[in-house]
């Protein structure tokens, strides 16, 4: 299993403006010197017979390097300042939580450090150009490949005035967020139903009888949003301690300092060490992420939904975008195999009791708030019926289907009383209809 803080590390890292723009620069830095070592060598013969290359003087080559130069770090300050402008767009738009999918694009993190690698290489290379009667040295390949960095980052500019127009519409919006929840349900349930390995059954006669007698909380040392919890620490330290662990917090839960976030039993050997240990299995961060938070992306899409839906905005075509995105979502939830929360060591002793994410819960993720506030539009209401009906199809969990169908029942009765139109009404009972037919056969 990789190291889930190494993961959590590398999330934060992709999600900021800053690194690849670095490592850029630092290749830009390590390109310029190794290109004017080159050409300090004298061994660039065979290279500048090919005929492309610069063949300019001094006076020539800083022109151009500083013209590149010049250009790239103008064209750095306004691409930067189209990102903040797209970036506050989509923050009023689509609502703040948004903002990390745009600092996770990957396109815009290449196009800065693309502007800002350029700048840098042709001002190390500017500064090695000398051009006095007894000390003459152009470095034509170095200032060749300057060139050829400039023309490279005119069609990088191409593409981000294309990407920056793209990737704040709706639709492109909405189908990032679903291609997040789609890789957080591949990574977190990767079994489909039945396809797996057969899990023994356990009983809740293995907890023990006076566990909450004899148990005593871990208190959290720090507040902050629950990114992920490392099972294998935790499992193994149980394991070593001859302990049994039941946490009260998930990955997307807020903590508070001093709450209780596990209880231990066997309670008498709670102590400081133990105490920063399991502490130190719970990663805390300033914001959710999607890692191990499969309601994360299902609540983006709500936001969208609920933003679209409201009296500023009253975009209902854009909420039924973000429904059938949730209903492809939750059928393909419906199919993955929800792990038990009870967590056993390789000797099949218990260890850890999770508090799992189950289909229920995330069904009143998906549904509750639309259902609530988009009551009074009838194409969100019919969307509504139909997608569960859509997610009914996949659906063969019984329990499953008793929440999908008492979420029919409760789009009904709020149309019924938000609805005034007659026909309206018998368009949403058609719809409801038929997603009960699904959810009882």
């Amino acid at each position: 299993m990789k190291n889930i803080k190494l993961s959590t590390l590398w999330d934060s890292l992709r999600s900021s403006y800053w690194f690849v723009p670095t490592l850029m620069a630092g290749g830009a830095i390590a390109l310029a010197f190794t290109m004017v070592t080159l050409d300090q060598s004298g061994k660039s013969g065979p290279i500048q017979k090919l005929g492309w290359v610069y063949t300019g003087g001094p006076d020539g080559a800083r022109t151009v390097l500083s013209t590149i130069a010049g250009s790239m770090i103008t064209v750095a300050g306004t691409a930067f300042s189209i990102v903040i402008v797209a970036l506050t767009l989509a923050s009023s738009q689509f609502g703040p939580r948004l903002l990390r999918n745009f600092m996770q694009d990957t396109g815009n993190q290449v196009v800065l450090g693309t502007f800002i690698a350029t700048f840098i290489y042709c001002l190390l290379v500017l500064r090695t150009v000398r051009g006095d009667n007894y000390n003459v040295f152009v470095p034509q390949i170095s200032v060749t490949v300057g060139i050829l960095l400039g023309v490279a980052s005119i069609g990088v500019l191409i593409y981000f005035i294309h990407h920056a127009s793209t990737s704040i519409q709706s639709s492109h919006v909405i189908t990032e967020v679903n291609k997040d929840l789609d890789h957080a349900i591949d990574h977190l349930f990767p079994e489909q139903i039945g396809h797996g390995i057969p899990q023994k059954r356990r009983w809740v006669e293995e907890i023990p009888v006076n566990f909450d007698e004899e148990a005593s909380p871990i208190l959290a040392i720090n507040s902050g949003y629950l990114l992920a919890i490392d099972e294998e620490q935790l499992l193994k330290l149980a394991k070593s301690k001859d302990l049994l662990l039941r946490l009260n917090y998930r990955p997307g839960h807020f903590i508070v300092h001093r709450h209780e976030i596990v209880r231990v039993w066997y309670g008498e050997r709670v102590n400081e060490k133990l105490t920063h240990q399991i502490n130190d299995a719970f990663i805390l961060g300033s914001e959710r992420t999607e890692q191990q938070d499969v309601e994360f992306s299902i609540q983006q899409l709500v936001e969208i939904a609920l933003r679209a839906i409201s009296p500023a905005i009253n975009d209902p075509f854009t909420a039924i975008r973000c429904i059938d995105r949730l209903s492809a979502g939750l059928s393909r939830l419906a199919q993955k195999e929800f792990p038990s929360p009870y967590r056993y060591d390789e000797d099949n002793n218990l260890r850890v009791i999770a508090n799992p994410v189950t289909f229920v819960g995330l069904v009143d993720e998906a549904f509750n708030q639309i259902r609530h506030y988009g009551s009074s539009d009838v194409a969100v209401t019919m969307r509504l019926l139909e997608a569960i009906a859509i997610i009914g199809i996949q659906t063969r969990n019984q329990k499953d289907r008793m929440a999908l169908l008492r979420h029919a029942e409760m789009i009904k009765r709020g149309s019924q009383e938000a609805v005034s139109e007659e026909c309206d009404r018998q368009d949403i009972e058609e719809r409801y209809l038929a997603a009960v037919k699904v959810l009882r056969q």
